[in-house]
């Protein structure tokens, strides 16, 4: 819990500048119009092409496929040294190199999962500006699925102009992003970009509720002792966990109301299990029903990514149309394992619970992964 504690102190300077960036996003949304016109000339030869999304429910597996493909030279993504001026990326990066700082040294991060992260790292800051645009997103209470239909004129020129002010910083082909909320947007997503490709990670239930309420309890015990960690996960957009957690409705309010009840009566297996079910049922009926938001998705399940990490990684790679990544897989496949630090202690009562909530969906989702592991491997043949 220590170790945890210090890994994400949140400084003071980082409290006052994001709680500004919080209380006022009409102004950072036109500091972030300035910065448009500023670079207008640079902007017209930057083309946003097939942007990368990883979508899925947090401890899915989602940061190991994010620091994999942000490997890749062609590839930019929001870093940690970016918060909290997301607004304006490209300014932001001027100011950076050109301050001098200490050297980076990489240390665990809050989740103490063994993953080392550095200001370089990628990490999910896009969400800031949804929330600037759409405050309602993490409402449990208002459905937050934005589908094909779904229009919001200002928001997608700003959003675009960014992605590209992004790329202008980093001197990058690809824009990645890695957002867990993004897997109710992904019909909306593919309207603005037509190549788009999405790839959802899905892990067994019971390891993922495990996981899911592992990091809660911590992340509670952490913003007990630093209030300024639980407004700085409000800031960041993450509801995932924590004292201000808020399950996502994708759809239908009732069942997000019934999780955030359980979760109130202290039902946490119930919860948990329903809100996976939730979620993922709402992505297996789109990809049921939309076949090009299927073709565009490739489901990756964690058992797949530990277990077979090099097929796993050139399905990656081929589905994301990121080519030359040989080199990248045999250097990023050995450091794809199981996680050693814990173990799901469930009782026999709550695995059947667990069980019987999540496997219809579970059955739906490997239909797709079987899927697009067949085609793949397909392919690979030709």
């Amino acid at each position: 819990m220590k170790q945890a504690a210090e890994a994400f102190a949140v400084s003071g300077w980082m409290h006052a500048l994001s709680g500004l960036v919080e209380r006022h996003p009409r102004f950072w949304i036109r500091l972030g119009r300035l910065e448009t016109a500023l670079l207008r000339e640079r902007l017209s030869g930057v083309e946003i092409r097939a942007p990368i999304y990883v979508a899925g429910l947090a401890r899915s597996g989602s940061t190991m496929l994010l620091e994999v493909l942000a490997r890749h030279p062609d590839c930019a993504s929001h870093r940690y040294e970016d918060f909290p001026l997301i607004h304006i990326p490209w300014l932001w990066q001027q100011f950076l190199r050109r301050v001098p700082r200490r050297p980076a040294r990489a240390h665990e991060r809050a989740h103490a999962d063994g993953i080392l992260i550095t200001p370089h790292s990628p990490e999910a800051f896009e969400e800031v500006l949804w929330m600037a645009f759409f405050p309602w997103l993490h409402d449990p209470g208002c459905s937050a699925w934005l589908g094909a239909d779904f229009a919001a004129a200002e928001f997608e020129q700003y959003y675009r102009m960014h992605l590209r002010k992004l790329l202008l910083s980093r001197g990058a082909a690809r824009y990645l992003c890695k957002a867990n909320y993004q897997l109710t947007r992904l019909e909306y997503l593919l309207r603005l970009f037509p190549d788009a490709r999405f790839v959802v990670p899905v892990r067994d239930p019971a390891w993922q509720i495990a996981s899911l309420a592992k990091q809660h309890r911590l992340f509670c015990d952490l913003e007990r002792a630093q209030p300024r960690t639980l407004a700085h996960m409000r800031r960041v957009g993450h509801f995932e966990f924590g004292l201000d957690r808020r399950a996502v409705n994708p759809g239908d309010t009732a069942a997000a109301r019934e999780v955030m009840t359980l979760w109130a009566r202290g039902e946490e297996t119930a919860g948990w299990a329903r809100y996976w079910a939730l979620v993922y049922g709402a992505l297996a009926a789109a990809l049921a029903q939309h076949p090009r938001l299927r073709a565009a998705t490739l489901v990756v399940r964690y058992q797949d990514l530990c277990n077979r990490p090099r097929e796993t990684l050139r399905r990656l790679f081929h589905h994301c149309r990121l080519q030359a990544a040989e080199a990248l897989i045999a250097a990023c496949a050995p450091l794809l394992r199981f996680p050693t630090y814990y173990q799901p202690e469930f009782s026999a009562g709550e695995r059947s619970l667990i069980a019987a909530i999540t496997e219809p969906t579970r059955r739906a989702l490997e239909a797709f992964a079987s899927t697009s592991t067949e085609a793949s491997r397909a392919r690979s043949a030709i």
